[in-house]
């Protein structure tokens, strides 16, 4: 018999909560007051590979209101692969798929609307104090995003594009040997 994970407690689901919310006044009402609303006066976002985002709620709303938010593909969709909720951090695992339709300085700095499809692996370490966000750490393999607008060779060594993202969601597609 399959164990049941444990139930969340209160706080746990007060996490999920505020985390559900930022991310809808993100991508769902596009609106950067309503997602730093979710966060503390000191909070910072940093998207790791490209070592963009904002510290603090006025570096945050800079980096929300004009390079991130209006920049936001229309067709961007996340699929969920996992969610872990610890005391003071939710760890989420999902793959974005986009079509690199506007400039997104805020991902891949310097590289020009391509026009091409995206599919990519994301984590995201979202901490938690007061019961708002404190920091959000964004990971994400940023030769597949290279490669896949055309700025890498696909055949380079170690550069997998979306199949890397698709073995998350398919581990059968994973190499046999």
């Amino acid at each position: 018999m399959e164990s049941q994970p444990p139930a969340l407690s209160a706080d746990q689901r007060a996490m999920v909560e505020i985390w559900d919310r930022h991310v809808a006044a993100e991508f769902g009402m596009k609106d950067p007051e309503a997602a730093l609303a979710t966060m503390t006066e000191d909070a910072y976002v940093l998207n790791v590979p490209p070592m963009t985002g904002g510290f603090g709620k006025s570096g945050v709303r800079e980096f929300y209101s004009r390079h991130f938010i209006p920049f936001i593909p229309p067709d961007i969709e996340a699929t969920p692969i996992s969610r872990t909720v610890g005391d003071d951090r939710i760890v989420d695992e999902a793959i974005y798929r986009f079509t690199h339709s506007l400039p997104m300085d805020w991902m891949v700095p310097g590289v020009g609307v391509t026009g091409r499809r995206v599919e990519v692996a994301v984590v995201g370490i979202i901490e938690f104090r007061d019961g708002l966000i404190a920091s959000e750490h964004l990971h994400w393999d940023q030769a597949s995003v290279l490669a896949q607008l055309g700025v890498l060779d696909a055949a380079t060594p170690a550069v997998l594009g979306a199949e890397a993202a698709n073995a998350l969601l398919d581990p059968s597609r994973l190499p046999r040997g």
